[in-house]
């Protein structure tokens, strides 16, 4: 499958670069307080620049009580002192640019702190002015909650507020209740706090359960999914047409998009998990622009095999050249489980090329670089509310994946001084696994990772240039990267078998995940991925 010219012109930074996500509690404690924070971050940026990477995303550092550790925001426009202060953020900023980095925050729009000064207004009664900031619904006719919907965290989606006798709604914890986007005070409010954020040189925001903003008015309850099995989330047992996807979120974006292009070069990408013909209008029309990036989360969510990962990979990019939307990819994050864990080790770095070398602009999980992996936490030390609510669901806890990054051979790996308690438990690994010792070794991951980066800024073809996949072995995804006078072979075994590819491997190697330079013509070793041009 070919896809022609994508794009006229030069590529924005969004769609030219790589995306890092970091999660601030896990990445550097510069306090000692056993919580990563800002000047804990702006020191590792130079270690975030050597990776060639483009933009740095946070995962929310604004004012919370952090039941969910900060998607549970009291105040849009301020730094929870767990992380620093405005001067702090500040301070990051201007590194990061002095580094030549983006930076990226997370926006909470769908929800607030029930801590937020709004929220306590709204709770003094009927006749608070804050009162239809939030969304509201009379008991059922037998008092019970107003309807069927369910929490992602497990429960009714409803909390009772016994002095005026009424629900709110909550899509996750009831200490996070929904904000009434009807509402044109909040989109008004919350517009605001995206020009406060602007106006100290943020480039753009990660925006978080975009496509939960509005809900259907007529209540209705949700049906039952028939595929939902046990041990699935709780969430997952009803089919969402009535929370999720409506049609008032779209005009809703459009507005937000609008205040974005107040600004110059600043960008925004959506947390939407969809299929992709209802992901990609999140793109919007020229008429009516939305997100520059819907987030494409179907890489984490389907088998790992060839065949499945071709037609995918081959239908996305298809349709977004007909929608005319700039593809992304994304293969683990701060909600998902480490991608090493799920492919397996052999697969890792088969994984790590896919995400790099396909058309479009991937975002990387901060020590996926270094192959971290899952962490296996005791239910007595987890603390991800998603998880304890849901202890017979082992795919709803979220800890695994947020474990401190692994720096170094020293007792905290680095990440917190020793003698502190880091607020999660390390990876076992991580006197082996860490980035002091990959700077050593140029066969690590580490360096692997930084090849990969630098044959993108290399090779044009590898950003820009067309994607076309080929037929090859049973097991073997094979494509071409297109551009500026150049062809790049791209070669991902998914098997442990060799296979015999004299047509597709004629030519030079650049990059071999076996970490030698086989000769051309050799064939596809167990498990190899292999750039050629």
């Amino acid at each position: 499958m070919t896809s022609p010219s994508p794009l006229t012109g030069e590529l924005k930074w969004w769609q030219s670069g790589i995306i890092y996500q970091i999660y601030p509690r896990s990445f550097q404690d510069d306090s000692g307080d056993g919580v990563g924070d800002l000047r804990g971050i702006t020191r590792r940026l130079p270690y975030v620049a050597s990776l060639g990477v483009r933009a740095v995303w946070l995962s929310p550092i604004f004012t919370s009580p952090m039941r969910d550790f900060g998607y549970d925001v009291a105040d849009y426009c301020d730094i929870d002192p767990l992380f620093g202060t405005l001067a702090d953020f500040d301070a990051l900023v201007q590194e990061a640019h002095r580094l030549g980095l983006k930076v990226m925050l997370d926006y909470v729009p769908n929800h607030s702190s029930s801590d937020h000064k709004w929220f306590q207004a709204a709770l003094e009664g009927r006749d608070s002015d804050k009162r239809d900031w939030y969304v509201w619904r009379d008991p059922a006719p037998d008092g019970g909650v107003p309807n069927n919907w369910r929490s992602f965290f497990g429960g009714p989606a409803w909390t009772l507020d016994e002095a005026s006798g009424q629900y709110y709604l909550h899509q996750f914890l009831p200490s996070q209740p929904d904000l009434n986007w009807r509402n044109p005070a909040v989109r008004a409010a919350m517009f605001e706090a995206l020009r406060f954020w602007m106006r100290r040189g943020v480039d753009g925001f990660r925006v978080d359960v975009i496509w939960l903003l509005a809900e259907d008015d007529r209540y209705l309850d949700e049906p039952e999914n028939p595929e939902w099995q046990v041990g699935q989330p709780e969430h997952w047992r009803l089919l969402h047409p009535y929370t999720q996807d409506q049609p008032e979120t779209h005009e809703y974006i459009c507005e937000m998009r609008a205040v974005l292009d107040e600004f110059d070069d600043r960008m925004m990408v959506g947390e939407i998990y969809l299929p992709v013909e209802r992901l990609l209008p999140y793109a919007g029309r020229e008429d009516a622009q939305m997100v520059h990036l819907p987030f494409n989360f179907h890489l984490i969510l389907m088998a790992w095999e060839a065949a499945g990962v071709r037609a995918f990979a081959d239908s996305y990019d298809a349709a977004c050249l007909d929608a005319r939307s700039w593809p992304n990819w994304v293969l683990g994050n701060h909600d998902q489980h480490r991608f090493k864990t799920r492919v397996g080790a052999a697969q890792y770095r088969v994984a790590q090329t896919l995400l790099l070398t396909l058309r479009g602009t991937p975002t990387v999980y901060y020590g996926d670089e270094i192959g971290m992996e899952n962490v296996p936490i005791p239910y007595e030390q987890m603390v991800d509310p998603a998880g304890l609510q849901q202890p017979d669901s082992p795919a709803a806890g979220r800890d695994p994946e947020r474990t401190p990054m692994q720096w170094d051979a020293t007792p905290n790996a680095g990440f917190s001084a020793p003698g502190t308690q880091p607020w999660l438990p390390l990876a076992g690994d991580a006197a082996q696994v860490n980035v002091q010792a990959q700077e050593a070794d140029p066969a690590s991951d580490l360096h692997y990772f930084r090849t990969l980066t630098r044959l993108r800024a290399d090779h044009p073809a590898l950003v820009g240039g067309t994607y076309r996949s080929v037929d090859a072995a049973p097991g073997v995804f094979a494509f071409y990267r297109e551009g500026d006078g150049e062809r790049l072979t791209v070669l991902l075994n998914f098997t442990g078998d060799s296979a015999d590819l004299p047509e597709l491997t004629a030519g030079q190697t650049l990059l071999s995940s076996h970490g030698d330079q086989p000769g051309s013509g050799a064939p596809l070793r167990s498990h190899e991925a292999r750039i050629l041009r």
